[in-house]
């Protein structure tokens, strides 16, 4: 489709954004441009709301006494919840009061943010819409992913065969091979050089990259010192300073799950040292009530969008909004209601802050059992623990055997499950471990790996 050929509200959209910001605008996708919030159904229904005071029959919900109807079957296992809360259609951007709680709750985890310019949090249906919602609007096919060789594998089905971008990896870690800081070897940490060698080696053929910055990482549960995130700001702003237009995506999942193994490590997201650093940088934070607040199943996510520069950034970000609302309203109509109270609810409640802390303290605690044994010098000979610090997750690199293979004799012999995530690794979920088990799982790992060594 032309700009000509436009649907006029979209093309009214794109004239602003493009004047408010026109870094922005051509960082957008060809359906990012086309797409635009309808004054349809929606719009005339919220018009409706506040003014029908007498008659108001615009909302495709059936209605009883003033409230949602529903069966008293379903509503019986639903407790602290008005029948609004739990089965209206919620606004695609979602309940406004959930929004205005999840940005409080980012400027008080997150510092760097304070007397930035970022838009309010839009509601997603968990983190991989949001990823999705990304896509749609800033990717087109033969466009380039920037990430670590240690990604989540949903990237790849998401940007690569689903929109049919390409992801350009860099190994996550200087030595791969090596082990935990004050462990065995010495682990160096994030590759800030490769990172940026990628950067540079990419942007020649491409005005426009997508950066995936998923800290802390799965799988491998790093998370970077200060020093080295400021290495990576640096070498983003270097890039866009160059001229190339960077889409950056700090994918916070496991945000907060903070343990400091073996060193301090960061404790609040890049998105804030990104935002309104420079015009050709474009954050967008993804979190979520998912892992945060431990609710995988209500699958409540967020998605905020930064902005490089200051000037013309209160347009840019409604230009966003809208761009955003519209590829809800088209995919999903929006997200449960259900969940965005249950979460909202739990915001503002005065309880959260220890009950979240004492749910961080029992997977601190796994964390550092599982450091302790899986550093311990009598499994030397079958891996190497690759650097982590936080998360839900650890990686080792194993030795003299197909990790696959090892993957399959585990579940045989010893009735033990992990993941391979690549010919060498396997990836340890210790968020799913109790204490007791860390020293047997890793006994039966070194105990397998004998085994297919003969």
């Amino acid at each position: 489709m032309t700009q000509t050929q436009m649907h006029p509200l979209a093309q009214a959209l794109n004239d602003s954004l493009s004047k408010a910001s026109p870094e922005v605008f051509s960082m957008l996708s060809a359906l990012g441009k086309r797409l635009y919030f309808p004054k349809g159904i929606l719009a005339q229904g919220a018009e409706a709301k506040a003014k029908a005071k007498r008659f108001n029959a615009t909302i495709g919900i059936a209605t009883e006494n003033d409230a949602p109807m529903f069966l008293p079957s379903m509503h019986g296992s639903i407790q602290g919840l008005s029948a609004d809360e739990a089965y209206n259609y919620a606004p695609p951007s979602g309940r406004q009061k959930l929004r205005e709680l999840w940005r409080d709750k980012l400027l008080a985890e997150n510092p760097s943010i304070k007397g930035k310019s970022f838009g309010l949090p839009i509601v997603t249906a968990a983190i991989t819409h949001g990823l999705m919602l990304a896509g749609d609007l800033f990717l087109d096919p033969g466009d380039v992913v920037i990430a670590p060789d240690q990604l989540w594998d949903n990237y790849s089905l998401t940007y690569e065969t689903r929109m049919g971008a390409r992801i350009a990896t860099f190994p996550l870690f200087n030595d791969v091979t090596a082990a935990q800081p004050s462990a065995r070897g010495a682990g160096k940490g994030f590759n800030v050089e490769g990172f940026a060698k990628l950067l540079a080696a990419e942007a020649r053929d491409k005005k426009k990259l997508l950066v995936v910055l998923n800290f802390p990482n799965n799988p491998t549960g790093y998370m970077p010192t200060v020093a080295e995130g400021d290495a990576i700001v640096h070498a983003l702003e270097t890039q866009a300073k160059a001229g190339t237009h960077l889409v950056v995506l700090c994918d916070d999942a496991y945000f907060g799950l903070f343990y400091h193994l073996g060193g301090e490590s960061l404790t609040e997201s890049l998105f804030g040292k990104l935002c309104n650093l420079h015009k050709n940088i474009l954050p967008v934070k993804l979190d979520g009530a998912t892992k945060e607040l431990f609710a995988w199943g209500l699958r409540c996510g967020f998605v905020t969008f930064g902005v490089g520069s200051t000037e013309g950034a209160k347009e840019a970000l409604d230009g966003l909004d809208a761009k955003a609302r519209a590829d809800i309203r088209s995919a999903i109509s929006n997200s449960p209601m259900i969940s965005q109270s249950l979460v909202e609810k739990a915001l503002g409640s005065s309880a959260l802050a220890e009950e979240r802390k004492q749910k961080h303290g029992l997977l601190k605690a796994r964390a550092e059992e599982v450091y302790r044994v899986a550093n311990e010098a009598r499994f030397a000979s079958s891996w190497d623990v690759y650097p982590f610090n936080s998360g839900y997750f650890m990686l080792i690199k194993v030795k003299g055997v197909d990790a696959n293979k090892l993957r399959e004799h585990l579940l045989d012999k010893y009735g033990t499950g992990l993941i391979c995530t690549a010919p060498t690794d396997l990836r340890v979920a210790f968020s799913c471990l109790e204490v007791a088990q860390v020293v047997p799982l890793f006994e039966a790992v070194h105990a397998a790996v004998q085994d297919l060594r003969g």
